[in-house]
């Protein structure tokens, strides 16, 4: 996922951490008028790495921005859909060697902010929640062994080899609530995206991420919706990313998709596909050429795709009633190299997302084929820089 949302903690929480003895200077010009972080001390992605699992499921305080993003799309017995977002970001104030010693249970060095957000199909219900936290007195933080991300009582805790609870309630718009209690199940082992987990976003030395996922995560357990719980089951996908100021200026935001295919007629995770592909837009209008994406084979064998390997055309837009913003809202994606051709359509047009920033994240669904062959599936889309340009914000 490409949501980075870095200046959140900033404009959230910049004068409560002032108070606690952290310095305003953590904040410096940035283009347009904006407020820009100082990067000076956290580490940069520089050039590919090792990792080491199940450690690296855990935070990385060296880098500024972290997050864990969950998304999935499940049915009910009775073949109503649903999809869901959960989502966890981590914003550090200070580079470790640069924290003050304080006595104080309230006293951070990092912000956590996380989203929400439940989609129910049938209902033609769309509802979405934000919280920000710091990363203190047990309000919010992740660690490694064992795995677990938390703000407040939204949770993703490890519960064994390749298993995950996820845990999320919130009251809707409609005064009703909503909620997850999911238990997931990663069938393929992570999925390193780029180059062997180093995703380049510009040409310049530390225009980069770190970043894998769990692209095909068998998914069971509850949803609430309308106030009523519903037994469901699916297939959720897991990114994990973490850099120090990966965008330039001049990209002003991105279209992501995370696609899982299934093949007719089977259930069998062995014959199931997966493909991320990403853009990052410029002022101009133009294409970054540093966009691209993964496909993921069966057995988990990956393909590393360019932008210039990837076709993506809109088929449709759709404007935001409460942002103002026009988003595309329907898509053809191709990739002759693996002779796939898929025809993608929002399950909802209206999956946008009112929070610190307005961006548009929402269940999809796929037709379409690969050599030759129909393919179906669900998957989840991200947008952003409609509502604003998101270039140098981070």
């Amino acid at each position: 996922m490409l949501l980075m949302t870095a200046s959140f903690a900033i404009a959230g929480c910049l004068d409560q951490q002032t108070q606690n003895g952290l310095s305003a200077s953590v904040v410096t010009s940035g283009p347009a008028g904006r407020s820009a972080p100082d990067t000076s001390g956290f580490q940069r992605a520089l050039a590919p790495q090792p990792f080491t699992f199940p450690l690296d499921f855990g935070p990385h305080p060296e880098f500024q921005t972290e997050w864990w993003y969950y998304t999935g799309n499940l049915d009910a017995i009775d073949g109503r859909h649903f999809g869901y977002q959960l989502t966890f970001f981590r914003r550090a104030l200070l580079p470790p060697n640069k924290i003050p010693t304080r006595k104080s249970d309230w006293a951070t060095s990092q912000v956590y902010m996380a989203h929400f957000a439940l989609t129910d199909v049938a209902g033609k219900q769309y509802q979405a929640v934000e919280r920000l936290s710091r990363g203190a007195a047990g309000l919010a933080g992740a660690q490694s062994e064992p795995f677990q991300v938390w703000l407040q009582d939204w949770q993703v805790n490890s519960t064994g080899k390749d298993s995950y609870q996820l845990q999320a309630q919130a009251a809707g718009s409609d005064g009703k609530a909503f909620a997850i209690n999911l238990e997931l199940v990663d069938v393929k082992g992570p999925v390193l995206q780029g180059d062997r987990g180093y995703s380049r976003k510009g040409p310049e030395p530390g225009q980069a991420s770190y970043y894998f996922s769990q692209t095909r995560l068998k998914t069971s357990g509850s949803i609430q919706a309308g106030g009523q719980p519903v037994d469901v089951q699916g297939y959720s996908w897991m990114d994990h990313e973490y850099s120090t100021s990966a965008l330039g200026d001049q990209q002003i935001g991105w279209d992501w998709f995370a696609i899982q295919f299934k093949n007719p007629g089977t259930d069998q995770t062995s014959q199931m596909s997966e493909l991320m592909v990403f853009q990052l837009r410029r002022a101009d209008g133009s294409l970054d050429p540093f966009s691209g994406g993964t496909l993921v084979n069966p057995d988990g064998s990956t393909l590393a795709l360019t932008r210039d390997q990837v076709e993506i055309e809109v088929l449709d837009q759709w404007q935001s009633p409460h942002s103002g913003a026009t988003y595309p809202s329907g898509w053809s994606v191709k990739v002759p190299q693996a002779n796939l051709s898929l025809t993608i359509t929002p399950y909802l047009r209206d999956q946008e997302l009112n929070v610190s920033y307005a961006y548009w994240e929402g269940a999809v669904k796929i037709s379409g084929s690969i050599e030759g062959s129909p393919v179906s599936g669900s998957g989840y889309v991200e947008l952003t820089g409609y509502s604003g340009s998101m270039g140098g914000e981070f």
